[in-house]
């Protein structure tokens, strides 16, 4: 497995992260048993990182990560985890808060959680609009200076954040979703963190499924699987991204590798300082994101998959209107 750096301040990763959000409902049910060995064969690949938030199933996610680690190497893992999001008991969003008190808050139960002395990327999921970036960076500083946390991130953050962001402490990456469909950060984003030395962890890089070659339509009527709400897969828009899938296809078929190797590989290419995080919870999803890393990609490949999938060509927002009006991020984009 390839290394990286995430940004300038030293922390070395695998080219590929696992994000293991799908491990814990967000997408409907899941296996635990399956999970668990998905995370054993990513880290026994070479895959050091793990993405994953506290909110994620109110803590399962955490406590599943735990039980993977559980006998191995603290060292095998750099997890990195999001805080902020409010949850009820019905498993809805409430709110967000990342006041300083909060952050000391939901570290504590973090590391409970994953049992572990450190973490070793703590970063706010969103921006909290009540509070200034400064001081939840700067209470996120002071978890550093004690040893709880050893770097910094960041998510679905604008530039003008970005920057207030690093100006109080160093930042080691901005998580956000890119690929194909999402390409919203290489206007203004992507060039930001590049002039500030932040890298990039990039979630969706297969748009939750939809350019994985794989989805049906039945599945995002599954309960308990947003995808049920998300516009780009209503009637109306997936048909057309559907279209965009089928014209993939015949791509990575001329390469014969399949549309979410090169849905991976693409995104991969475009510079050494962006890292996909797949979000595999199966281990034969995993072992075919994992041969996207052995697909070299040349400027003719680059130019047909941007034919295929032109720019800004997807329909639909990549989430519901409510949501897209809370990201710091899109406020940059528009």
């Amino acid at each position: 497995m390839d290394t990286t750096t995430l940004g300038r301040t030293g922390l070395t990763v695998s080219r590929l992260g696992l994000g293991c959000m799908a491990m814990s409902g967000m997408y409907g049910p899941s296996d635990r048993s399956e999970s668990i060995a998905t995370i054993h064969a990513a880290l026994d690949a070479g895959i050091t990182l793990l993405d994953t938030g506290d909110f994620y199933g109110m803590g399962h996610n955490e406590l599943l990560i735990a039980e993977a680690l559980r006998g191995r190497n603290r060292d095998d893992a750099v997890i990195s985890v999001k805080f902020g999001a409010l949850r009820d008991p019905v498993g809805g969003f409430s709110g967000y808060d990342a006041r300083p008190a909060a952050v000391q808050n939901f570290v504590a139960y973090s590391l409970q959680r994953l049992g572990v002395d450190h973490i070793d990327i703590y970063r706010p999921s969103r921006l909290d609009p009540a509070v200034p970036i400064e001081d939840t960076i700067g209470a996120i500083a002071d978890l550093v200076k004690a040893g709880h946390v050893r770097h910094i991130g960041l998510s679905e953050m604008g530039p003008e954040t970005i920057r207030r962001a690093a100006a109080v402490h160093p930042i080691c990456d901005l998580q956000i979703e890119y690929s194909l469909l999402s390409r919203g950060i290489e206007a203004e984003i992507l060039p930001t963190c590049r002039e500030l030395g932040i890298g990039v962890t990039a979630y969706g890089v297969l748009s939750r499924g939809l350019i994985s070659g794989h989805w049906q339509a039945d599945a995002a009527k599954v309960p308990g699987d947003f995808r049920g709400h998300s516009p780009r897969f209503q009637a109306g828009n997936v048909e057309a991204n559907l279209a965009l899938v089928e014209a993939l296809r015949a791509v990575a078929s001329r390469r014969g590798v399949t549309v979410a190797q090169i849905a991976i590989a693409w995104v991969a290419v475009q510079g050494d300082d962006i890292v996909p995080l797949i979000g595999a919870r199966r281990r034969d999803r995993l072992d075919e994101s994992l041969g996207a890393l052995d697909l070299v990609l040349d400027a003719d490949d680059i130019a047909a998959i941007e034919r295929a999938v032109p720019k800004d060509a997807a329909a639909g927002t990549r989430y519901a209107a409510p949501l897209m009006a809370h990201l710091d991020s899109e406020r940059a984009v528009h």
